[in-house]
């Protein structure tokens, strides 16, 4: 028997509301003593199993988070005029997949962890323990963090000058939530100031490199980056005509006396070398960048500066210093991509100034 296009309609409507094996659901409901049990019961009524539950406080009341496994032919619709008939507001409503089935503190300390291995994944973990619909970078001046669309749209602020977006449309955010994500961004800005250990950077083409501290063992990676080198990026490094280095500068170069070396890593690569050399009176530091001709303006050097200036302040220098050559500005431009207001030098061929306590 051919079914008729509004049976075929309501058909499809019934299959789709069932298509998931696992809801996630959000009910406010008074914090008085046996308002969970009979939801409970109804949910039991209705043949859904229990997977999980979790309460997050909220002015007023409570909110319950409640995992379940629907049975067969139950659609949202009843489910949530089931729970307003007892008193409650389902407020959302959502699939949810059962890996997700670990308490609210695992699933966050699972996401650090990640984040911490994988920085540029950032805004994905965030949307994973937000349960959000969608998270994205943008500048600061574009987040508009007063606009919270009743709750569903929050704004985390990362490094000053960009922030998360997080929008959610099948709940609102509650304050718990917040408060967590806050937390596991301060974590991870944390890491990133944490001068002992790598980080990973994002360059403009989308690459990733590792920046880390130069070893002796690095030497050999370091020669033949200058052998990759041209000519004239020596020039603006060494500001002499070498076309290669001597071996014996390596270790130098490496391991600087009293500073830092930064490598830029692609791969087993070393593609860019930063160093900082403290001056005599230890309030500022001579910065040096080489980057290897293919890679740069792709971002190599801005991160590279910018990572040095995060070292030279954890050491206590007030100021960076680097030598500009005549009608070469290529580490002012750097800087400035960097954020980090250099002062122009006064005379071609001068010195650049950078005051790292603004």
């Amino acid at each position: 028997m051919q079914q008729t296009p509004r049976a075929q309609t309501t058909q499809t409507a019934v299959v789709e509301a069932t298509a998931s094996l696992t809801w996630r659901l959000r009910i406010r409901m008074d914090d008085r003593p046996g308002t969970l049990a009979r939801i409970a019961i109804r949910l039991a009524d209705l043949e859904c199993n229990i997977l999980g539950l979790s309460v997050l406080p909220v002015p007023g009341g409570v909110l319950d988070e409640i995992v379940v496994r629907p049975a067969t032919g139950l659609t949202r619709k009843h489910l949530v005029e089931a729970i307003r008939a007892e008193g409650c507001e389902c407020t959302g409503i959502v699939d949810a997949d059962v890996r997700e089935l670990v308490d609210s503190a695992t699933a966050t300390l699972g996401a650090a962890a990640r984040a911490v291995d994988e920085p540029a994944k950032t805004a994905d973990i965030l949307r994973e323990v937000l349960a959000a619909d969608l998270v994205t970078l943008v500048p600061v001046a574009e987040a508009n963090e007063s606009r919270t669309e009743g709750g569903h749209r929050a704004v985390f602020e990362v490094d000053g000058e960009h922030a998360l977006v997080a929008r959610r449309r099948w709940a609102p955010f509650v304050q718990l939530e917040l408060a967590r994500a806050t937390a596991l961004l301060g974590l991870l800005c944390s890491v990133r100031a944490n001068v002992s250990g790598p980080i990973v950077v994002t360059c403009r083409d989308g690459a990733e490199l590792v920046l880390r501290p130069g070893r002796p063992r690095d030497a050999d990676a370091v020669l033949a980056l200058h052998d990759r080198c041209s000519t004239a990026t020596l020039f603006h490094r060494y500001h002499t005509g070498t076309s290669t280095v001597p071996r014996r500068w390596l270790h130098r170069l490496l391991v600087p006396p009293r500073g830092v070396s930064l490598l830029a890593v692609c791969g087993r690569e070393i593609i860019g070398l930063g160093q900082l050399i403290p001056a005599g009176n230890g309030e500022s530091a001579e910065v040096s960048l080489l980057i290897e001709d293919s890679w740069q303006r792709n971002g190599v050097g801005t991160a590279l500066l910018a990572r040095l200036a995060v070292l030279a302040q954890a050491r206590g220098h007030r100021e960076l210093t680097a030598i500009c050559l005549p009608s070469q500005d290529a580490i002012y431009r750097t800087a400035v991509r960097a954020g980090l207001g250099p002062t122009p030098p006064g005379e071609p061929g001068g010195v650049l100034r950078i005051d790292l306590t603004r």
